[in-house]
């Protein structure tokens, strides 16, 4: 198949010397001697003399090159047709052949001149002259074309020699061209495949899908094209065969001449060639595009393994942060939840993973050649897969340890919960009696019967159950909650001990004592529906200041028990209380915002809205929807989850200290509020809302709830810590109720704010308000006549004075009756002191009530007088802390 690429180009083709050739001074007819040899034939040609030596030279040198080399090495024919010239003719081609025909000769037949005398010249001549020619082979002269029939077949033979041969010198100059444009053709087709060829065996795979494809186009395309000029190549030595064979189709008893079957032959090996090459290239071009293919597969699969690889690893790193077990029941369901979740959400990148490392097992199964590449990928996708999937059913095991552990605990610790309400709710006088004592008695031991189920009376054999989940933090809960069963277990072993003795006959009368009239609840708990129980186990236990039973015969047997759960009773309870009353804060908030902001937005109710609250939904209701969705969606779950751990209530208040600013915002819009609320209370629109609503209470009662919670955190804090002084987490607990003091205090600071008038700078750049407080306050100015000065003196001013880091205002406080309701304080600025040019002294002539400010080196002298002492020094500790504070800030 390389033949063609590697033979030479022949020195001359037809289109080099096509002028000499149309010349005509030299043929190659076609025909062929007895034993085949090749005739080239000199046609009759005037100015055969006048030719130049290289144009002869090429033209004998090209028609020797076009036998087959077999007919060449017989010998060349050749027939000088001189009929009409003279000798001089005759001699000067047989020179000029003689020293010039590039081929094996075998004879010359010479067609002497017909004229007589030139006839007879030309006998004399080639007898004198035949040695010149330096001619090996016979010179034949002929007098007429009759002559030469006796050596050559007529066939064989042109018309102008008297043959039959059919010859037409421009069909065949137009043969020899488009054979040899067809060789060049198939030539050059055959090294663009190669170079072509070269180039895919030299390209070097790309590393990523896009350039793959890109690759594989730019190949494809080039191969298409190749493969075009391929089929026209074909189609183009097609077509010639087809004008080389046209006699013979044209005529049956037409035959090609030799030479024109060797052009057949010619055209035909070409394209024999040309079919080799084109095999021998889809060959290569079908395992190179195999190739290409494959590298594409692999990067979209390379491509696909990182996304997948990256999405699961995403997933496990997820995964690996769910590492609580959570802390109670609540908490473990929804970690379950999170966990089902996490699952759900992993299944599609699953399926993706297991899809992909199917794909590469069947690119393996396929024969592609990175099969080292793609089974590792395979192998860790489904590695990967694996342990999401154990390490979820692991979570799974875990987590529902961590529930049953719960269950237990909550279980165990209900039970001590209804064991302490029980024994607080027998109460005194009934087990005073025989009967009495046997009832409860009775009543014990069916309770005591239920303590199996809590599962908990053996702490080792507890731990080994739940040794994998066992956090120190759990351990500690759960130590707690056996401790609290020993000590429940302990209070009914003293109670029945103390019953039995009652059990027994009765010596003397007990006098009844009925329950103290501040015993009666407030508010029944949510979840533990007795309302007495904290006051009935007071009663009964002897707690101070309940009445005689305290002296009665049962106080040293219930004193332990009361010493020993009251706290812990008293703390659920409030943490009872809290939950509860948060819960229906929310429902109102809720009830608030859609029952009332929401509907001024119906437009069924537009038309009963006055015209004076259109657009001012916001100055009504301020940011009562931020307060709602703090407690509705963080504060009360935080507080929820304090029922088991009434220790963790304060950590809630102090780490949403930040969160309950709300609520100076909602203060300080109230007056506007309440304004807006005189001006349209009485409208149609609220009247439909509240009846919709069934409320007994109209819109302003409700909007005064935020005002009234935040107050309420303070007062259960408060009873908190009165039960808890000296214990774990007092500490704690008195930071709680400072945060919602200070809250409040800032609240009530920033109402006082908003009522000062005249002043004509901006509050808000004044600093952070400090303090405010009314005094008495004298002057003392020394610029100024000393009547002045005396009067000032002994006449002190009713003064509101606002302490910010920056300045200290004077104000004075006035009071206005607003239609009828209550009155509302406003403070006239009337003076201001920089914070950075005042001084300070803290005691005035004995006075253990006022201080001293003074102004500017004491151009002005400032005493104040506060309504106690304790206001005095709390009022000097602050400003000197901003002194200090811009002392430091200047050093």
């Amino acid at each position: 198949t390389d033949e063609i690429m590697q033979q030479e180009i022949r020195p001359l083709v037809a289109v080099d010397i096509i002028e000499q050739l149309h010349r005509q001074f030299a043929i190659l007819s076609g025909g062929r001697g007895k034993d085949g040899a090749p005739i080239i034939t000199f046609p009759e040609f005037a100015g055969f003399s006048e030719i130049p030596d290289d144009d002869f030279l090429n033209v004998v040198t090209y028609l020797t090159s076009i036998p087959s080399l077999e007919a060449a090495s017989i010998g060349f024919i050749i027939i000088i047709d001189r009929r009409r010239d003279k000798w001089s003719a005759v001699k000067a081609s047989l020179t000029r052949i003689a020293g010039a025909f590039p081929g094996n000769l075998q004879l010359v037949f010479v067609l002497r001149p017909s004229r007589f005398i030139q006839r007879a010249i030309a006998d004399i001549g080639i007898k004198l002259y035949r040695d010149d020619f330096k001619m090996k082979v016979p010179i034949i002269m002929l007098n007429s074309v009759s002559d030469l029939h006796g050596y050559i077949d007529k066939s064989q033979l042109t018309r102008e020699l008297g043959g039959t041969l059919e010859y037409g010198h421009s069909q065949w100059i137009h043969h020899r061209t488009a054979i040899e444009n067809f060789a060049m053709t198939v030539k050059s087709t055959a090294q663009m495949l190669q170079t072509f060829g070269t180039d895919l065996a030299e390209t070097e795979l790309p590393n990523d899908v896009q350039c793959t494809e890109e690759l594989l186009c730019s190949h494809t395309d080039h191969h298409s094209k190749l493969k075009d000029e391929l089929k026209l190549a074909v189609k183009q030595g097609a077509t010639l065969l087809t004008c080389i064979r046209e006699p013979v189709t044209r005529s049956a008893n037409s035959k090609l001449s030799p030479d024109e079957l060797e052009n057949v032959a010619t055209v035909e090996r070409l394209l024999a060639q040309l079919d080799e090459t084109e095999k021998a290239f889809d060959q290569f071009w079908t395992k190179h595009h195999l190739k290409l293919e494959q590298c594409l597969q692999l990067r979209h699969f390379e491509h696909d393994f990182r996304e997948v690889k990256l999405t699961l690893d995403n997933l496990m790193e997820t995964q690996a942060g769910f590492a609580d077990i959570g802390d109670s029941v609540t908490r473990v369901e929804n970690l379950l939840k999170e966990q089902k979740h996490l699952e759900e959400k992993g299944q599609e990148p699953l399926e993706k993973a297991q899809s992909l490392a199917l794909h590469g097992e069947q690119l393996i199964q396929n024969n592609h050649y990175a099969v080292d590449s793609i089974r590792p990928k395979c192998v860790e996708l489904r590695r990967i897969c694996d342990d999401f999937t154990n390490e979820t059913k692991k979570k799974y095991d875990i987590l529902g340890k961590s529930l049953e552990l719960h269950k237990q605990l909550d279980k165990a610790s209900q039970w001590c919960e209804a064991g302490i309400y029980l024994l607080a709710s027998q109460a005194v006088d009934k087990c005073q009696s025989q009967e009495g004592a046997e009832t409860a008695l009775v009543e014990i031991e069916k309770f005591l019967v239920t303590a199996k189920e809590h599962q908990l009376s053996n702490p080792k054999e507890f731990y080994n159950q739940f040794d994998m989940i066992l956090t120190p933090e759990i351990k500690a809960n759960a130590q707690r909650i056996v401790q609290k069963l020993e000590d429940v277990q302990e209070m009914f072993d003293k109670r029945q001990v103390s019953l039995k003795k009652l059990a027994a006959k009765q010596t003397r009368p007990v006098q009844p004592v009925a329950p103290h009239p501040e015993s009666s609840p407030k508010r029944a708990s949510p979840k533990i529906t007795r309302p007495a129980a904290v006051e009935n186990l007071g009663q009964f236990c002897g707690a101070p200041g309940r009445g005689p039973a305290a002296q009665n015969g049962n106080h040293a047997l219930c004193h332990m028990e009361g010493r020993a759960s009251s706290a812990m009773l008293i703390h659920h309870h409030i943490i009872n209380e809290l939950i509860e009353t948060e819960r229906v804060y929310v429902e109102e908030l809720q009830s608030i915002i859609e029952g009332y902001a929401s509907e001024m937005d119906n437009p069924n109710l537009v038309h009963l809205i006055p015209s004076a609250l259109q657009n001012k939904k916001e100055i009504l209701f301020g940011n009562l929807p931020e307060i709602y969705y703090f407690h509705n969606r963080i504060f009360l779950k935080e507080i929820e989850n304090c029922i088991e751990n009434p220790e963790l209530l304060a950590r809630c208040f102090l780490k949403r200290k930040e969160d309950l600013q709300i609520y100076e915002k909602y203060c300080q819009n109230k007056p506007r509020s309440e304004a807006l609320w005189r001006q349209c209370g009485d409208s149609i629109f609220f009247q439909e809302c509240q009846r919709k609503l069934d409320h007994k209470l109209s819109l302003d009662a409700y909007l005064l709830k935020p005002v009234q919670r935040i107050t309420k955190y303070q007062l259960l804090l408060k009873e908190m810590l009165k039960c808890s002084k000296n214990s774990e987490g007092t500490a704690e607990l008195e930071e709680a109720l400072a945060t919602v003091l200070d809250i409040i205090k800032s609240v009530n600071d920033s109402m006082h704010q908003i009522a000062i008038t005249g002043y004509e700078g901006d509050v808000s750049e004044l600093g952070k308000l400090l303090m405010q407080g009314s005094f008495n306050v004298w002057t003392d100015h020394k610029k100024g006549h000393n009547k002045v000065k005396d009067l000032a003196r002994f006449k002190p001013m009713q003064r509101h004075l606002f302490l910010y880091t920056k300045m200290l205002l004077f104000c004075k406080k006035r009071e206005e009756n607003t239609d009828g309701h209550e009155k509302t304080a406003s403070y006239s600025f009337k003076n201001s002191l920089k914070m950075s040019t005042v001084g300070i002294t803290e005691n005035v002539k004995g006075d253990n009530k006022k201080f001293e400010i003074w102004y500017n080196g004491r151009e002005e002298v400032y005493i104040i007088q506060a309504s106690s002492v304790e206001l005095k020094n709390t009022w000097i500790s602050e400003i000197r802390k901003v002194l200090t504070g811009q002392l430091e800030a200047c050093r």
